[in-house]
């Protein structure tokens, strides 16, 4: 594949993953949060055929596979190895930071009775919150990163 075809794939899928992140804090755990116990009961709901998850199960993998291949195309040409070698490892500890992070406060949100969660639930929420914005960081400097490599 041409270099530069895969730098623009890259950059482009680093980009929809940031911007889905975001869209996630803004919309999704605004909405969560709204009037619990009753929003995230409607967010049970909602996400009972697809949630953001489904997407991210595609484009993280996708997104870490195209960062290596772009650390393999990149990597004779001096210091751009490095900056397609933070790229992986952006991708990799994001992922790892929602496997570590997230997927436990998501399995409580989601699967917490609402009788005896309540609380529970309301910090898990809380947390997710916050935390999604440090993501967001590391997606937007990923997303640096590739553009800078294009």
């Amino acid at each position: 594949m041409n270099r530069i075809i895969l730098l623009s794939i890259t950059a482009a899928t680093t980009a929809g993953l940031l911007f889905v992140n975001v869209y996630n804090s803004v919309v999704d755990a605004a909405n969560w949060n709204a009037a619990l116990p009753d929003s995230i009961l409607a967010a049970r709901e909602y996400f009972k055929v697809a949630s953001p998850g489904t997407f991210f199960r595609i484009a993280s993998p996708a997104n870490q596979i195209l960062a290596l291949g772009t650390l393999i195309a990149c990597w004779k040409y001096g210091r751009l190895r490095y900056l397609a070698l933070g790229s992986v490892l952006l991708a990799v500890f994001a992922d790892l930071l929602t496997f570590g992070y997230f997927y436990p406060r998501l399995d409580i949100m989601f699967s917490a009775p609402l009788e005896t969660g309540g609380v529970l639930i309301k910090e898990a929420v809380r947390q997710w919150s916050s935390m999604n914005w440090f993501r967001s960081a590391m997606c937007a400097a990923n997303t640096f990163l590739a553009f800078t490599l294009l």
